[in-house]
């Protein structure tokens, strides 16, 4: 694996490989299907990544409500991740 950018570096900084190395770290699998969504399982919730052209979609799911969020592509690494992890 090549190192990551900084993780102040905002998404639009990272090339593919490096977003997708970066989705892996944090313990989402690709779905096989469509390979620009993601799963991300946690014991509390789970969450659909989706690499959308304009930005990232964030759908958490839990307790069978459903919170959607979309994110920037200008935001940082950093931030990014802050917000997946914290969960709906």
């Amino acid at each position: 694996m090549t190192a990551l950018p900084s993780l102040q570096t905002p998404l639009y900084n990272h090339p593919l490989p490096a977003l997708e190395q970066w989705l892996m770290v944090l313990g989402a699998t690709r779905d096989k299907a469509n390979p620009c969504r993601w799963d991300l399982h946690h014991t509390a919730w789970s969450a659909l990544i989706e690499l959308e052209v304009e930005e990232l979609k964030v759908s958490w799911h839990q307790e069978g409500r459903t919170t959607v969020r979309l994110f920037s592509y200008g935001l940082s690494r950093a931030d990014v991740e802050a917000a997946i992890l914290a969960g709906p």
